[in-house]
């Protein structure tokens, strides 16, 4: 049965399988080559019974091992495969099964979206610190230009966000939904004027960027809240928020457009940036919901835009930024191994292999299954915003951005 599948599955590129016995079976053929070893039968029985949920455990558990090679390469090919092969009419039926259950899967009340966001952002800070860049961003970065390190890349990607805000005079209010570290609201307060409202529902996020914000003498202008935004009140004059999104569900995205527009100024703006998917709505990955993102889900521009539409609010501009965050995460999980001793010593060696197919996982389904990034901007009025896309151009190439005088390469353009 195993032969049988990885037969049918791997049509470019070779497979090495080294079965409990030590029988050797290449599968396909040309390159890349990667190899897998089995330890025991029980872990062949778990691959046929599960496949999508098996194999990263399996991983975890050490009973696949990648053989000569990284689990990043094994993962290229097998994934680059079967975003080839589509799927079979077993794998069609599970998957139809799990989009019937995605609103109970996706539920995420208050208290809930709270224990789902601990699962993952309240793990040690100093988890974060071995991979992450200085300031700690956790989303896709921005490869404006060749060469770009992931601190220059991670710069560019705040300032391409802050130039379609339009923070065009100082004392503009933002409410950042989702601030992370608040490593976007410092630099709004700071080099655009802003004064920011970051909200969290990470207890550990929160407690840095409140230390962040005082040490760097900008708590007056930037502040975080430890609350879930649909708890907020006033009015806003720009709203960001950037990898939050995908943590909302998609039977909640009437609840998010509806709150965002009564916390929307009426001349006001917002820019969303978002991990989607360019193949359709679909259904989170079972390994991913259960050990990586509990209550997460990567939704289709279809899904989004007519969530926006409901609202009443207008969508003034829209970018799909492809192979950005593969490269992005290509760089986390080179220096995540390179950090594996200190991981191992924060957790375990079991956390470290979960946490390298994460990453190596995150980083193929960009390059091979329709991942990407939409940042879509959205007004409540349709004169809120310069008529033409040149100011994000003129606002990008000339704000004065924190750390961009290290970046000698220019912008390339919108």
């Amino acid at each position: 049965m195993i032969r049988g599948l990885f037969r049918r599955l791997i049509r470019q590129g070779t497979l090495t399988v080294i079965f409990p016995d030590g029988r050797r079976e290449e599968f396909g053929s040309g390159q890349p080559r990667a190899a897998i070893r089995f330890r025991d039968r029980k872990a062949l029985l778990r691959l046929m019974l599960n496949p999508e949920l098996a194999f990263g455990e399996l991983y975890m558990d050490g009973g696949i091992v990648p053989e000569g090679c990284s689990i990043a390469e094994v993962l290229d090919l097998v994934v680059a495969n079967l975003a080839q092969s589509g799927t079979s009419g077993p794998a069609k039926f599970i998957r139809t099964v799990r989009r019937g259950l995605r609103p109970l899967a996706q539920f995420n009340p208050v208290r809930r979206a709270k224990h789902n966001v601990a699962h993952h952002y309240d793990l040690s800070g100093a988890l974060f610190d071995l991979f992450l860049d200085k300031d700690k961003q956790y989303s896709c970065a921005y490869f404006s230009a060749p060469g770009e390190t992931l601190e220059e890349a991670q710069i560019a990607k705040k300032r391409h966000i802050a130039a379609k805000l339009h923070l065009d005079r100082p004392g503009l209010k933002v409410l950042d939904i989702g601030s992370g570290w608040g490593g976007l609201a410092l630099d709004l307060a700071r080099d655009c004027g802003a004064e920011v409202l970051g909200c969290t529902l990470s207890e550990e996020q929160f407690a840095a960027a409140t230390q962040r914000a005082a040490k760097a003498g900008l708590a007056e202008r930037a502040k975080f809240g430890l609350i879930d935004y649909r708890d907020l009140g006033g009015r806003f004059d720009r709203i960001v928020s950037v990898g939050m999104f995908e943590h909302v569900g998609a039977p909640h995205y009437d609840a998010f457009f509806a709150k965002a527009k009564s916390l929307l100024a009426d001349d006001g703006a917002m820019l969303l940036h978002t991990i989607g998917r360019s193949d359709g709505p679909g259904t989170t990955n079972p390994w991913i919901a259960k050990y990586i993102f509990p209550g997460g889900y990567v939704p289709a521009l279809s899904e989004v835009l007519a969530a926006v539409e409901r609202s009443g609010l207008i969508v003034t501009d829209i970018e799909v930024l492809r192979l950005h965050y593969a490269e992005t995460c290509k760089e986390w999980r080179r220096r995540f191994v390179a950090h594996w001793a200190d991981a191992a010593a924060l957790y375990d060696e079991r956390f470290c292999r979960m946490w390298e197919f994460y990453l190596a996982g995150a980083e193929m389904a960009f390059r091979h299954d329709g991942q990407v990034v939409f940042q879509i901007q959205l007004a409540r009025r349709n004169d809120s915003l310069p008529i033409t896309r040149d100011y994000m151009v003129d606002d990008e190439r000339t704000m004065k951005f924190a750390g961009t005088e290290q970046m000698p390469r220019p912008l390339r353009a919108v």
